[in-house]
């Protein structure tokens, strides 16, 4: 097994952990941002059970992408290993791209609803995510 035979998988993998550990860092900054805002009100801060709107959308930004990472990740590493290191590597990269514009079309607050705005970055996601199961399968049966 040639790693070069990989290269396109694995930029998109690489890209993907990059992206998820850029979360991890926003919902910090958030969370330190959050709990001096509070403290300035003379409030306690609660992360979990404040409510607090940014803090929230913090957290499902972060909690989405990790939520969606095994399924994302081993059907593209499947598909690369079993159907086309190429298609893997254009799926994988429409996924990463559609990821990164979940904290855009999401917006920096949670409100009661979930704006339809985040269709934008959630159908292309489940789109690769049926592509690689459909590809997967056919070649499973063909």
């Amino acid at each position: 097994m040639d790693p070069s035979d990989y290269a396109g998988p694995l930029a998109v993998t690489l890209a993907y952990i990059g992206l998820y550990y850029a979360f991890v860092i926003w919902v910090g900054v958030v969370k330190a941002r959050r709990a001096k805002a509070w403290r300035e009100r003379g409030e306690k801060f609660d992360r979990y059970y404040s409510e607090d709107r940014e803090m929230l959308a913090a957290d499902r930004l972060q909690l989405n992408t990790l939520e969606q990472m095994p399924p994302f990740l081993v059907l593209l590493w499947l598909e690369a290993v079993f159907g086309s290191t190429t298609l893997a590597t254009i799926a994988g990269s429409v996924y990463v791209a559609a990821r990164a514009l979940y904290p855009v079309v999401m917006g920096s607050r949670m409100g009661r609803g979930v704006k339809a705005s985040i269709l934008a970055s959630t159908v292309p996601g489940y789109l690769v995510i049926f592509f690689f199961l459909g590809h997967l399968a056919w070649l499973v049966i063909s």
